[in-house]
């Protein structure tokens, strides 16, 4: 049985998929600045290399819908999240619930001393391409890994200087 609200009409895509990816940052920043620049959807797209995010549907928080597109030129993937929970200044939760990339995914920021916040991404993500995907995902692997670090290093920087709020 499916937990009421947000993740209703989701299907197998709230449930955790076998590809997991995890990465963590310390941002020398409060928590709650920390969150709110992370859950200002469209900016993320000054963080997360190649791609453009937007809010489709809703205001950002609970229920929304939110696009990103990851590509160069006209090659593209397109990613759409169910935000299907927010707990400011902790935890954002989101479905990914498009065609290709689909499973949950949470953010969670944690007050650390000194205004400091340890920010950890969690994504499970089932993988399109039956057995030969699970074959290949221990070489993809450390692809997403660095790439999910760097973004988030890059996250953590632009809220450290100001520039993302």
């Amino acid at each position: 049985m499916s937990a009421p609200g947000p993740v209703d009409g989701l299907g197998d895509a709230a449930i955790p998929g076998t590809g997991e990816v995890t990465a963590t940052v310390i941002v020398n920043a409060p928590a709650p600045r920390v969150f709110a620049a992370f859950t200002n959807w469209e900016r993320q797209s000054e963080w997360i290399p190649f791609t453009k995010v937007r809010v489709v549907e809703g205001d950002g928080g609970e229920g929304s819908l939110i696009e990103a597109i990851t590509g160069v030129g006209a090659a593209g993937l397109r990613d759409e999240m169910r935000v299907v929970r927010v707990d400011a200044p902790y935890e954002v939760r989101v479905v990914h619930c498009g065609k290709v990339l689909r499973g949950p995914g949470a953010m969670r920021c944690t007050a650390m001393a000194g205004d400091r916040t340890q920010v950890v991404m969690h994504e499970w993500f089932h993988l399109p391409g039956g057995a030969a995907a699970k074959l290949a995902w221990p070489v993809i692997w450390p692809g997403s890994k660095l790439s999910l670090k760097g973004a988030l290093k890059r996250f953590g920087r632009l809220v450290e200087q100001g520039r993302l709020s």
